[in-house]
């Protein structure tokens, strides 16, 4: 019953977002599923889009944590959401590290008051079925392929930033501040010849940041 009804305030939420394009990530889902029938108990779970499914040595950056990988290249907010019950709840994580944001904004070209009211339904949808997990933030990287997205991006940023300072058992990553340079723009060497996926220098930083989040 408790599932039900999950799925019912999942599909209810899912008919008020803004209509977006969404894509099938079923095949990509049941194969994470697959990787692991065991996976650690009070987990850290790291998900969310490419910059987190590509993070080569992602377990090996934090040892001794108890790191669960499951990016899927191209998702937004609300796909993140769409999943929740396939991808977050049956790990039962005692945190969930998101980086969700950077699509919604530089594909589907969603304000940053977009990607802050879908990041609330995720963090509430979450909260209320993982009630003691973290739930921790990585902001919103700036990057040179998405230049005219820098100001949304900083925007929704804040704009959560803001609302998990109020929230108990939160964090916010800011990987945002050190990835620039001195002249304000995204460090080049932070980011492959695509100037979007980050280089080993650039997960060098968020290992910087996020490290001293993690529980």
């Amino acid at each position: 019953m408790k599932n039900t009804l999950f799925s019912l305030a999942v599909l209810l939420t899912m008919l008020t977002l803004p209509a977006l394009a969404q894509t099938n990530y079923d095949a990509e889902i049941a194969t994470m599923e697959a990787q692991d029938k065991t996976p650690p108990a009070n987990g850290i779970l790291f998900v969310g889009s490419s910059s987190i499914r590509y993070w080569d040595g992602l377990k090996e950056a934090f040892p001794g944590k108890p790191i669960i990988q499951r990016g899927f290249g191209g998702s937004t907010m609300s796909d993140l959401i769409r999943y929740i019950p396939k991808l977050v709840l049956p790990y039962s994580p005692k945190q969930i590290v998101v980086y969700e944001g950077d699509n919604d904004i530089g594909q589907q070209n969603r304000s940053a008051k977009d990607v802050y009211s879908q990041f609330l339904t995720f963090f509430m949808l979450t909260r209320k079925q993982l009630p003691n997990a973290n739930i921790t933030y990585i902001a919103i990287k700036p990057s040179p392929a998405r230049r005219k997205s820098m100001p949304a991006s900083a925007e929704a940023n804040q704009m959560i930033k803001q609302y998990l300072a109020g929230q108990r058992n939160t964090a916010f990553a800011d990987v945002y501040t050190p990835m620039l340079g001195a002249n304000g723009q995204p460090r080049p060497e932070l980011f492959k010849a695509d100037s979007l996926h980050m280089t080993p220098q650039g997960y060098e930083v968020w290992k910087g940041v996020i490290g001293p989040l993690l529980k």
